[in-house]
């Protein structure tokens, strides 16, 4: 035959297309010597990416927990006692932070994945519950073998599809995850019985340290609203209404225990200011607080240590009520993934595990070892409890406390307590005021929760338009296609070679980018998790008509504006330095580029210890060396924790813009500087109008490419601020995004908020490099 230039070739039969099914799709292979070939590189590929590991034929359980070190020494000492006895299964336990958890957790069970077991505290369990991710597991004891269990124990709750039909969704391993008073008795003798006596003990035990620094009376996570439910109870408050989820804070009991806290720190200076978990634990264990507030999972850690005398007591009770001050009370324990085929193999094993996990002599260990409190009735009486001075008053304090409602909506009343909780403590609001305001943002924050889109014409009609722009992409695109076949015809194995990059492209970037404009549109929330429908443009009108979100945007331009300001002029004032005649440059390069090399979230917290109003470095300095007569509040004033997120991150951004510049600054032709000195240029007028135009082409872009980095930089503002404190006043909007969607489960919401930000920055970057010419030649 010939060839399209008339030259006659010759066909060989023996190469012809076959066709080999591959995962329900075709994929054209060449037979003869070139398909061994090829054959023989996949091959060699597979194998090089692989390994030579023997295969596992275990069954493996996958569980997802947040245990703190202490529990993970017991959890893996369980687990190979565990394997020892089963050793066909093997589990793996996999460490989640308690929020990473909860968000990762529905993120996976929605695509249909994620771990067959979690271990946590309850009250999540509803939400779980309303979105359908876990699954009753009665089937893992019998009716009789669960008698041995603590009521609150085991947590039956009722599905929204099934209602009067209660499925058991945990079986704790223990009761408790509750608070009480450890109190060092190297700094006071005995402990406060009333509250009256904690205020009096908390006053002579905050003083001046000989060696420096201050030692308080009482610590504890106070800008958490979970760590002020003793005191609400105290008074004779509690988050609902009896018996229902409607929210009860704007009373008399409730603002009595606002100001009894506000006085803690205003009146009587006996806790530190902007006290997290971090401060509150360190001070405690390093000998400088003489009382601290915290749960069962942290005493192990506090008794075991030897700089310290730790004692822990149950909580004073409340002068002017009479009332213990009570705790949140928890059950700790195993749920099973809704996913999970409970009469698989899989599902065989992972009821052993829990079996195993829940029996009367793990529970033992834990008991001796964690100084928790057991979920069987059997280990009451148990010697190993009734001896231990600990458990006794963990018990006691137990008993004082409250079971944690497994309502979703617990999550809006957290929500809603934060901000105003942060700003009584700020001094911007009242103890009334800041009862008020709680309220009227859980009422608010309760109906957006549960809210409900039905879906309408309006839906419909965007289901059409977008199936139709599908097809209008297809066909504008249709000699594009044409062509990928030819060449996949001629070309196979090249498109065998780039095919893990392109599923990777598809999965993680096309995919998600396609699905997310879809639940822009959609009303996927708590009730809709899993039953979601395009529904209509309500999540962009609800953005555009809050004011807030203007707020939140406006801070977000100031935010990049300054930032990115700073890493360019920074970048560019040290790349002139390094790229002169200065002797130790390559020690100086190898500093600077440390705080890029350095984990941006290590750095962030660094940063935020070093804004400590009582212990940070920035406050020494200003004190000791600048003269100023008290340290500034960066962490507890809305303006100064915005500057403190701006500081962080500019020490995190400039690096990266010096490289680049420096980089640049060595490309440059240095006859072009030697004829300006020739021509007696002045320095300055050398830098404007020879480095600046060569370094165009390669700092406009990393500019815009920092730009985007800094607007949806979460790290800093969520690390340094804690969230967006105070009171939730430093948000950008990529961390706006990230609590409207996991703390109050708007997820339509967030998609259509995150798709705002994705043409914003598209539009920037479009309209930046066109008018800055950066693909341009220099001239």
């Amino acid at each position: 035959m010939k060839n399209s230039k008339g030259i006659l070739i010759r066909q060989n039969p023996k190469l012809k297309y076959q066709w080999r099914s591959c995962s329900s799709s075709l994929v054209p292979l060449v037979s003869g010597r070139v398909f061994r070939f090829n054959l023989l590189l996949v091959a060699l590929l597979v194998v090089s990416l692989t390994g030579c590991q023997p295969a596992d034929d275990r069954t493996t359980v996958t569980l997802w927990h947040q245990m703190t070190v202490g529990e993970r020494e017991v959890l893996n000492d369980q687990i190979s006692r565990f394997e020892e006895i089963h050793p066909d299964i093997h589990v793996r336990a996999v460490y989640k932070e308690t929020e990473s958890l909860r968000s990762g957790f529905q993120a996976a069970a929605l695509a249909g994945i994620g771990p067959d077991l979690i271990y946590g505290p309850s009250d999540p369990l509803g939400t779980f519950v309303t979105m359908g991710i876990v699954q009753d597991v009665g089937h893992v004891y019998q009716a009789d073998e669960l008698n041995d269990f603590l009521d609150q124990a085991l947590i039956y709750l009722e599905a929204p599809d099934a209602p009067g039909k209660p499925k058991l969704v945990q079986i704790g391993d223990r009761v408790g995850n509750h608070l009480a008073l450890v109190y060092n008795r190297n700094l006071i003798d005995l402990p406060p019985k009333t509250t009256e006596e904690l205020v009096q003990i908390a006053i002579a035990a905050t003083k001046e340290k000989e060696g420096g620094g201050k030692q308080y009376g009482l610590v504890w996570n106070f800008i958490e609203p979970f760590f002020l439910i003793p005191y609400l109870t105290g008074y004779g408050a509690w988050v609902f209404d009896e018996g229902t989820v409607n929210p009860n804070l704007d009373t008399d009991e409730c603002i009595a225990a606002l100001e009894f806290v506000a006085a803690l720190q205003d009146k009587h200076n006996v806790i530190p200011a902007n006290c997290d978990y971090e401060t509150a634990d360190s001070l405690f264990k390093e000998g400088s607080a003489a009382m601290i507030i915290n749960g069962d999972w942290s005493w192990s850690q506090y008794l075991e240590s030897e700089t310290i005398d730790a004692v822990v007591v149950p909580m004073p009770l409340v002068d002017a009520t009479g009332k213990p001050m009570g705790p949140m009370v928890a059950t700790k324990g195993y749920s099973l993934n809704a996913n999970v085929n409970v009469d698989s193999q899989h599902g065989q094993s992972a009821a052993k595990f829990i079996r195993f996990m829940t029996s009367g002599e793990a529970q033992r260990e834990s008991i001796a070892r964690l100084k928790t409190l057991p979920s069987r009735r059997s280990l009451l009486n148990d010697s190993v409890l009734t001896e231990d001075p600990t458990l006794v008053a963990s018990a006691q304090q137990m008993q004082n406390g409250r079971m944690t409602p497994t309502a979703p909506e617990l999550r809006a009343i957290w929500d809603s307590m934060r901000p105003a909780y942060q700003e009584l403590l700020g001094g911007g609001l009242s103890a009334r005021e800041a009862a008020k305001q709680m309220q009227e943002e859980a009422v608010r924050k309760i109906a957006i929760m549960n809210a409900e889109t039905k879906p309408t014409m309006i839906g419909n009609v965007l289901k059409v338009i977008g199936f139709l722009m599908l097809i209008g992409l297809v066909v504008y695109f249709r000699q594009s296609w044409l062509q990928l076949a030819n060449d996949l015809k001629q070309k196979p194995f090249a498109y065998v070679l780039i095919l893990p990059a392109m599923l990777v492209i598809a999965l993680t970037i096309v995919y998600p980018f396609i699905y997310n404009v879809a639940l822009s549109f959609s009303n996927m929330s708590l009730r809709n998790f899993q039953d979601w429908q395009i529904t209509g443009f309500q999540n962009y009108v609800q953005i555009f008509t809050e004011q807030k979100f203007f707020v939140v945007f406006a801070k977000t331009i100031v935010w990049t504006v300054v930032c990115v300001f700073f890493h360019v002029a920074i970048g560019l004032l040290l790349a002139c330095c390094l790229n002169g005649p200065i002797k130790g440059k390559s020690v100086y390069r190898v500093v600077l580029i440390l705080p890029w090399a350095i984990p941006a979230y290590i750095t962030a917290l660094t940063w935020r210890g070093m804004f400590n109003f009582d212990y940070g470095a920035i406050n020494l300095i200003l004190t000791q060396w600048l003269g100023f007569a008290e340290g500034l509040n960066w962490l507890g004033d809305e303006t100064l924790a915005f500057v403190s997120c701006i500081v962080t991150n500019i020490w995190l951004g400039f690096p990266f813009m010096m490289i680049i510049a420096l980089g640049g600054m060595q490309g440059i032709p240095s006859e072009m500087y030697e004829a300006a000195r020739i021509d007696q240029i002045p320095r300055w007028k050398q830098f404007w109008y020879i480095t600046l135009p060569m370094l165009k082409p390669v700092l406009i872009p990393a500019t815009t490419l920092g730009a985007i980095w800094t607007f949806n930089n979460l790290n800093v503002v969520w690390l340094v601020t804690n969230a967006g404190e105070p009171a939730d006043k430093t948000h950008i909007l990529v961390s706006y995004v990230y609590k409207a969607v996991f703390n109050l489960y708007q997820y339509g919401y967030g998609a259509a908020l995150s798709m705002i930000i994705f043409f914003m920055l598209l539009v920037f970057s479009l309209v930046f490099l066109n008018r800055t010419q950066a693909t341009k030649g220099v001239s």
